[in-house]
């Protein structure tokens, strides 16, 4: 059996990658740091990160530093993946597992495209209401981290070495075993909750309780149902209530990170969203209404805001 998990690194320091980041850190200073280049490498070397009001001055490397990782996590947004692949090269070795949390559906097909999918296992957050202001990050609920190989009928060797240092680090997690399915449910949720989110300023509280809110994102949700159904993928009416679930356990005044963006005049990732719906759709004969007027609401958005990523 192969050595425990000892050496990580993160790319990303956004709202994940520092609640993450600040977990593992807490487990052992030098067991993690960040891979940042430019501004960002010059800004978390001089104010690190501080989650839930604790300073993590977690070690920066640049791209041209870094060295291979045990675990690679990747924690960027979907516009900035190209760039992480590259950034990534120095840091992925013989040994190195990379695990994505990104939102979306193909970023481990990405990943593997670049460095062969024997590197990569699936993964996404789901549940963490982490909210990001500079290099501050609060969160109240933690969320778990879903991940493994495509099928899990038992653990492999890489998918139980990651799964021991979750449990050493106190992050939250599971194995599901269907990580295709976990991540088309996640898809169904970032594309209802939080384009609605977005579009209509609605903090979790008001997709729990907004008539309008709720209807809006069920509907969108509802598109994702019948593009699984046209792929073969089990997602149902009732994911949506599993949904609800969730929800009901987000702090009111939490926020989606889509709306987070909107606010902060950033770019979204809504090309990840509803732009890969309208294009899914397209291809596979499915109508896709609701997530064509969300794209066009969110560019406008965009525009009007002048959104900078």
């Amino acid at each position: 059996m192969k050595p425990s998990i000892e050496n990580i690194a993160i790319i990303g320091a956004g709202a994940l990658g520092a609640a993450y980041g600040s977990l593992l850190y807490e487990t052992g200073p030098k067991c993690v740091c960040f891979i940042a280049s430019g501004a960002r490498y010059e800004r978390l070397k001089r104010d690190g990160v501080v989650v839930n009001g604790k300073h993590c001055p977690i070690a920066v490397v640049s791209p041209e530093e870094a060295t291979p990782a045990d675990l690679l996590i990747v924690a960027v947004k979907h516009y900035h993946l190209d760039r992480a692949i590259a950034e990534m090269r120095k840091a992925i070795g013989p040994e190195t597992t990379v695990l994505s949390v990104m939102n979306g559906i193909d970023s481990e097909e990405r990943i593997g495209a670049v460095y062969g999918m024997d590197k990569a296992v699936y993964g996404l957050t789901l549940g963490i209401d982490a909210v990001r202001e500079g290099n501050r990050v609060t969160y109240t609920t933690q969320g778990r981290i879903f991940f493994g190989e495509a099928k899990n009928p038992a653990m492999t060797e890489r998918v139980r070495r990651i799964h021991d240092l979750f449990d050493r680090a106190g992050i939250a997690h599971v194995v599901p075993p269907d990580m295709i399915r976990s991540l088309w449910f996640k898809f169904m949720v970032n594309v209802g909750a939080n384009q609605t989110s977005a579009v209509l300023r609605a903090d979790y509280g008001a997709l729990r309780t907004s008539p309008e809110a709720r209807a809006l994102m069920e509907s969108a949700m509802r598109e994702i149902i019948a593009l699984a159904g046209a792929l073969k993928v089990d997602l149902s009416e009732k994911d949506i209530g599993e949904w609800y679930k969730v929800l009901e356990g987000l702090s009111a005044e939490g926020k989606t990170s889509m709306f987070q963006d909107v606010e902060a005049g950033r770019k979204t990732e809504v090309e990840m969203l509803a732009g890969r719906v309208i294009e899914l759709g397209k291809r596979h004969g499915v109508e896709t209404p609701v997530n064509r007027r969300l794209f066009d609401e969110l560019k406008r958005i965009e525009a009007a805001s002048g959104a900078r990523a």
